[in-house]
């Protein structure tokens, strides 16, 4: 659907013209269509009035657009990958563009780092004595208002901001595509961006698992020393707790990954246990359950249909309340052996908004390569993403039947 505004009101006796695109102080294109009313010669000379302009966005349909938020390194870019492969296509960079871009395409959606919403470079951070992680480093108004356009259909002049070089590079083109994710550390943390989002997601890793996962990176493929690790983790710590952790409780879902309880005293990180926490009255999306919907149940799978090796694997379901909105939780601890037989499990969750019997273990599968393919960190992923086609699909088609029901009216 277009989004059109008319600035004068004249005569529907009028001739039309077609303008090329425009471009808005704020890196908008835009098409505008303006009628001329036509001149009149009955009682003396001829007049004609001012042109009416009417200036509406290139897209045929509103865009929907997901949010998420995470702190560096916990796997966004895998949660992504997850699901841009639901939708079809694999998500690469803009062709032809920067290759440095931090944007994704796929057939179907367009991924967008709010990193590129920086205001400071590198440098600038470092003058100011911020981190990236601070509001003040951040142009939160340019990330409205472009948001803002894209979900209404029109393009828009996107900055990037340089991770090698920690520079601010030209701006890119980025087209309203079906379905638009913003993901990075500020998703949520502006109302006006967050009003905009269609779907919500928090990436909570535990500072435990967060410790264990950046020494396994750091020091083995990077060579970093334990005590440059620890620094690092602790001068984000206040900035983290300060400005990015808060944003979970906006979130509908949130997938948080903490230390197993199947090993007593488990410091290493490799055994997961993670908790998918969906908020219960958000509009298009039934909250996935095991077994009986709104029981609480403790189910441990292992046995002649599923092979789990120590520690084994364990599920939780049940009710809850988090940060005072009720919500469903689905909880695995635990690591799969043997992928194939994630159907066992796949059979006995509901409202997984599968398309055909056992499309989360083919997903699974088919990424098995993923970091957190064998834990619930790939699981959950997985389906939160088959979720979010549906909660698309749903959506969409409302948009649809809407114009039809007022026809009929």
């Amino acid at each position: 659907m277009a989004v059109c505004s008319a600035y004068t009101t004249q005569s529907l006796n009028s001739t039309c013209s077609i303008s090329t695109p425009a471009k808005t102080h704020l890196g908008f294109h835009q098409k505008q269509v303006v009628f001329y009313r036509r001149s009149s010669k009955r009682g003396g000379s001829g007049s004609s009035s001012g042109p009416c302009v009417i200036t509406c966005s290139a897209g045929d349909s509103q865009t929907v657009v997901i949010g998420l938020a995470a702190d560096s390194g916990c796997g966004k870019s895998t949660f992504m990958r997850r699901l841009t492969s639901v939708f079809g296509g694999a998500a690469e960079p803009p062709k032809g563009g920067n290759p440095d871009s931090n944007t994704l395409i796929s057939d179907m959606t367009t991924v967008i780092c709010l990193d590129d919403y920086h205001s400071l470079d590198r440098t600038g951070r470092k003058e100011k004595g911020v981190t990236a992680l601070d509001p003040r480093a951040n142009d939160f108004d340019l990330m409205y208002e472009q948001v803002k356009a894209i979900k209404s259909g029109v393009a828009v002049d996107k900055p990037i901001y340089n991770h090698v070089t920690g520079l601010l590079d030209p701006p890119e083109l980025i087209k309203p595509p079906k379905i638009l994710v913003i993901e990075g550390l500020h998703p949520m943390f502006d109302e006006r961006v967050r009003d905009l989002l269609d779907f919500s997601i928090y990436l909570d890793i535990s500072n435990e698992v967060k410790f264990a996962w950046k020494i396994q990176r750091d020091m083995a493929e990077r060579g970093h020393s334990l005590e440059s690790i620890k620094a690092s983790i602790e001068a984000r710590k206040p900035d983290f707790d300060a400005y990015i952790d808060p944003q979970k409780k906006y979130a509908d879902a949130v997938i948080e990954v903490l230390p197993t309880q199947l090993i007593p005293g488990d410091n290493e990180g490799k055994v997961l246990r993670v908790r998918l926490i969906m908020k219960e009255g958000v509009k298009h999306f039934s909250p996935v359950y095991l077994f009986d919907e709104g029981s609480t149940i403790s189910w441990i799978p292992c046995g002649r249909k599923l092979t789990c090796s120590y520690p084994g694997i364990k599920f939780h379901y049940g009710p809850d309340t988090y940060f005072g909105n009720e919500v469903s939780i689905l909880e695995m601890d635990g690591q799969f052996d043997r992928l194939d037989e994630l159907i066992y499990v796949e059979s006995h969750l509901s409202n997984i908004s599968t398309k055909f019997y056992g499309e989360v273990t083919q997903q699974m599968l088919k990424h098995a390569d993923f970091p957190g393919s064998n834990n619930g960190t790939g699981l959950f992923q997985t389906i939160v993403g088959l979720k979010i086609r549906d909660l698309y699909e749903q959506i969409t088609s409302s948009k649809t039947a809407a114009p039809l029901e007022a026809t009929k009216a």
